[in-house]
């Protein structure tokens, strides 16, 4: 594996330290290998990490605003951030300053003043294991047919988002998506259509997705759920519909259907804006019940809770 190639981008190697120096020393050593991020403080470092999701972080401890250990300790509490190797390079060379910085999360320690091809080397090496860890990771969280989120990712990712929104007091909107008469098709066309379908499906599905907070996940045979944190209902309206007109481009036939002569969807679209007070899956079930509601009506229809 190199440093640059499983998502299609380089690495990157955040570097936070006070020390401008040190910072132009460290960035020369290590520019061809990553992209090189930079802070001079503990805040602005935490706010560059949660950003720009760094691969590697360079950490100096003693900082005027906030010390490396409790910049350390923040990023190791946050689940976001959690695997994201960290590196202390100092000048404690005290054994106690080494035991308490890998205590707090630190995954290497280096000492200043340090050498450029032990700090070139040992950051391409944690790259590498950051690189692999990631792989199998996203390995874990992936659905194998049609390349979505899977359920793990989606429970996961559904848990973290509401406490988020919790916090902030926005609204939090999901979609869930069915193939119309997916049984009749699979009968119809054969099972290794029918995952030709819904490779395809997923994908112009995924297509209508732009913002970055939003996914897409298989939630379970031809259903999907899409989260939207920060988005109302008539945002997630607006985006099924965008989906079922998506799914209809593809001009897929469907012989079997008695919704269309194609390949359609029916989708249900629910909001909650009092996140504190209820669970996630209080929503994903008004959702399901919305689509339920689509699905009588006739599906290749979008319904929420606002539909008459």
């Amino acid at each position: 594996m190199t440093s640059d190639k499983i998502y299609g981008k380089r690495q990157s190697v955040a570097i936070i330290d006070d020390s401008r120096e040190n910072i132009l020393v460290l960035n020369e050593m290590l520019k061809d290998l990553c992209d090189v991020i930079v802070a001079t403080s503990g805040k602005d470092g935490l706010e560059l990490i949660y950003s720009q999701n760094p691969d590697v972080v360079l950490l100096d401890i003693m900082m005027d605003d906030m010390d490396g250990y409790e910049v350390c300790e923040i990023l190791k509490a946050d689940p976001r951030t959690q695997d994201i190797p960290i590196i202390f390079i100092s000048a404690l060379d005290a054994d106690e300053n080494e035991r308490i910085g890998l205590t707090v999360g630190a995954i290497d320690y280096i000492h200043k003043p340090f050498s450029p091809p032990i700090v070139r080397a040992r950051v391409q090496n944690h790259l590498k294991l950051k690189e692999q860890g990631d792989f199998l990771r996203n390995l874990s969280m992936t659905d194998g047919l049609t390349g979505l989120a899977n359920r793990r990712q989606l429970e996961k990712y559904l848990d973290s988002e509401w406490r988020r929104c919790s916090r902030i007091s926005v609204p939090f909107s999901v979609i869930m998506i069915d193939i119309d008469y997916f049984k009749p098709y699979n009968d119809t066309y054969g099972h290794l259509q029918g995952d030709e379908c819904l490779k395809a499906v997923a994908s112009v599905l995924s297509g209508s997705i732009q913002r970055p907070g939003d996914i897409l996940a298989r939630y379970g045979g031809e259903e999907f759920l899409a989260i939207l944190p920060g988005i109302d209902i008539h945002g997630a309206i607006h985006l099924a519909e965008k989906m079922r007109l998506s799914v209809t481009h593809l001009g897929m036939p469907h012989a079997s259907s008695k919704a269309a002569d194609h390949v359609s969807i029916s989708a249900g679209a629910a909001m909650e804006t009092s996140c504190w007070e209820n669970y996630p899956h209080d929503l994903v079930k008004v959702a399901d019940e919305q689509l339920y509601r689509a699905k009588e009506a006739g599906r290749n229809r979008v319904v929420s809770s606002l539909t008459k």
